[in-house]
């Protein structure tokens, strides 16, 4: 029978703070864990949304293994005490994972399969770096499908450097220190701690504790104090451990529902899922990822750049941020991008990342009536990228 597509809408965000990989703020505390404890405020933020309602459970994780294993989704929502009706899968597009989550599953709603999920991510890399346990096809490299510096990401960004030279360490590290910047207001003005929920963490030298808010950032970083960090990718080269993100715990999680659904059950819905695009470029340079998905996207939909009033960009890298920028002619200090800072700062627990993006949107759309349009984006290893065009439900005109 024919069937007519829904508006999709982002109801609520929630993630745990961030913490340092190794022997960081969750060395000692499960992945599983701490996406439970992110599902749990989810429903306790929204007592109006009857659990049963629930669709699918759909989160992601980049090194599913172990404790973020064992189709996490489905696991993580058993846990989190959701009813055993309510189905849930695992998915894996690394650094994209929460985003792709995001996008399949409001996919499914806007086809009439759903009509609420939760989606997100979870990543500890603490316990689980990154490439834990992958054996690599040997003809990647015996064919040249790939050059081997596209297995690591690092030396992808430096090859970035190579292809934009107006790119420059100094550059690079401008960018990092307004990210540090921009986060340290944003504490300070109280607009990223509504959306954290405290966790619970133990340690077995210092007993139990309480997980409030992000351990990665580093207020008060110049440019002096990264000039002299090194450079641990390429000898004399430009990225550092203070213009990239670090490595990182954390989980996200957000719901998502069908407008008419949102409105029934009265939930928030500060924003509405347009449209979405996902691109392939050469792994060698997997960071210019967010170009073409962002120029098929808007190609699309017939916007230009100059109609897109906010931009949250993933900082995987500053290189690649910059790269992003200079192809759509934007200013490296332009207001629209990342008002509340990035990744450089708060951290970059992969998986779980792109619904941060995605939630501190939302909370500036609620903040600007005046604009209509904006952007969640980020590059991904083996070479993609993922963009995802969200419209502000509170627009009152403007761009």
């Amino acid at each position: 029978m024919p069937r007519t597509a829904r508006d999709v809408v982002f109801v609520d965000g929630v993630r745990t703070p961030f913490g340092k990989s190794g022997k960081g703020l969750y060395a000692e505390t499960r992945a599983d864990d701490m996406i439970v404890r992110v599902i749990r405020e989810l429903m306790r933020r929204n007592p109006g949304l009857p659990p049963e309602r629930i669709d699918e459970v759909a989160i992601a994780a980049t090194t599913q293994i172990g404790d973020q294993g064992l189709t996490i989704g489905r696991t993580a929502a058993i846990l989190a005490g959701l009813p055993r009706s309510v189905p849930g899968y695992a998915i894996d597009r690394m650094c994209a994972g929460a985003l792709t989550a995001v996008t399949t599953s409001g996919a499914g709603i806007a086809f009439g399969a759903y009509d609420v999920v939760i989606a997100g991510g979870v990543e500890h890399m603490g316990r689980h770096p990154m490439g834990e346990g992958v054996d690599p096809n040997p003809r990647f490299l015996s064919e040249k499908l790939v050059d081997p510096a596209a297995l690591v990401m690092g030396n992808t960004a430096e090859n970035l450097h190579d292809r934009y030279p107006s790119i420059t360490k100094e550059r690079a590290d401008a960018y990092a220190v307004r990210s540090q910047e921009k986060v340290a207001k944003a504490y300070a003005d109280g607009r990223i701690q509504p959306d954290l929920v405290e966790v619970v963490v133990r340690s077995l030298e210092q007993g139990y504790g309480l997980a409030t808010k992000d351990e990665p950032p580093r207020p008060g970083t110049t440019m002096e104090s990264l000039a002299g960090l090194k450079t641990p990718f390429r000898a004399h080269g430009n990225v550092t451990p203070g213009n990239a993100a670090g490595l990182n715990d954390g989980a996200t999680g957000a719901i998502l529902a069908a407008e008419e659904v949102a409105r029934e059950l009265g939930l928030s819905a500060p924003m509405r899922l347009v449209d979405f695009s996902f691109a392939g470029v050469e792994p060698e340079v997997m960071g210019v990822g967010p170009v073409p998905a962002t120029e098929k996207l808007l190609a699309r939909q017939g916007i230009s750049m100059d109609e897109v009033g906010l931009i949250e960009i993933n900082e995987a890298f500053a290189v690649q941020v910059l790269a992003f920028l200079e192809h759509f002619g934007i200013a490296d200090d332009d207001a629209r991008v990342n008002p509340w800072g990035g990744a450089i700062a708060l951290g970059h627990p992969l998986a779980s990342s792109g619904v941060r993006l995605m939630m501190q949107l939302a909370r500036q759309f609620a903040e600007r009536p005046d604009v209509r349009y904006g952007i969640t984006t980020m590059c991904v290893g083996m070479g993609m990228g993922g963009t995802v065009l969200w419209e502000n439900t509170n627009h009152e005109g403007g761009k």
